[in-house]
């Protein structure tokens, strides 16, 4: 009969004849170790996302304010990060992250608006 190995540790299994891991800790961490790209990738998009929401919440505190976009790159938003876009009847696209949302205007000013 052969005996069978922890994916993660190499100790010998004992149980049921397809037992992977020899404790739950050891298939914890092996499946972090195998899921640890992918997850990187949502864990900075998530990080950027909440970056994005704070920063058109901490300047539109009355739920409607023009903004120069200088002053959203100064504060460090990222304009390749939002969670959805809308386009109006009229052609105007407003981006929003969560619910926090923008529209580009001219001379570089952008209306930052609160969906309720």
């Amino acid at each position: 009969m052969e005996i069978t190995k922890c994916l993660e540790c190499g100790d010998p299994l004992k149980g049921r004849v397809d037992k992977k891991f020899c404790s739950d800790y050891c298939r914890n961490s092996y499946n972090n170790k195998v899921n640890k790209d992918s997850k990187n990738l949502i864990r900075n998009t998530n990080n950027r996302l909440r970056k994005n929401f704070k920063i058109l919440s901490d300047l539109n505190k009355t739920g409607k304010t023009k903004v120069t976009r200088s002053k959203l790159i100064h504060e460090n938003f990222d304009f390749n990060f939002f969670t959805a876009i809308y386009t109006t009847k009229t052609g105007n696209t407003y981006f929003y992250c969560y619910d926090q949302g923008y529209l580009a205007l001219e001379n570089d000013f952008y209306l930052l608006i609160k969906r309720e």
